[in-house]
């Protein structure tokens, strides 16, 4: 008998992918990559939280996209929004948001959490 694999918020994996709506991300990135919008992507990257030197945790981006001009898109496809999953993504974008060519996305399936436009204030 055959046991389909679930994971921990019992959606189904689709081969190396979490749920069928990062799946469907997933197949538009391939169709942009065929049609020579995209130089390539990769799934499922490892990238080390590191602050002031000190290993804070381990994040696992969706998707990481490179762009024609060379520019890197970190992408993330979201259809629920855990408590630990938002904490991960504020301290990834204050790492990465600074650093140039670089662009960060959340895609969201249906209504999810957003997270808030941060202003910025100028000083002087």
């Amino acid at each position: 008998m055959y046991n389909q694999r679930y994971t921990y918020y019992n959606t189904k994996k689709q081969g190396k992918n979490d749920s069928k709506f990062e799946a469907g991300v997933a197949q538009d990135l391939e169709l942009l990559k065929k049609a020579g919008e995209i130089v390539g992507f990769q799934e499922q990257v490892k990238i080390p939280l590191v602050v002031n030197g000190y290993h804070i945790c381990n994040y696992f981006i969706d998707f990481v996209i490179e762009h024609k001009d060379g520019t890197l898109e970190y992408r993330e496809a979201k259809g629920f929004a855990t408590d630990t999953w938002k904490l991960k993504w504020k301290i990834f974008e204050a790492i990465y948001s600074d650093k140039p060519n670089v662009i960060l996305t959340v895609e969201y399936q249906g209504k999810s959490w957003k997270p808030q436009r941060r202003r910025v204030k100028a000083v002087g």
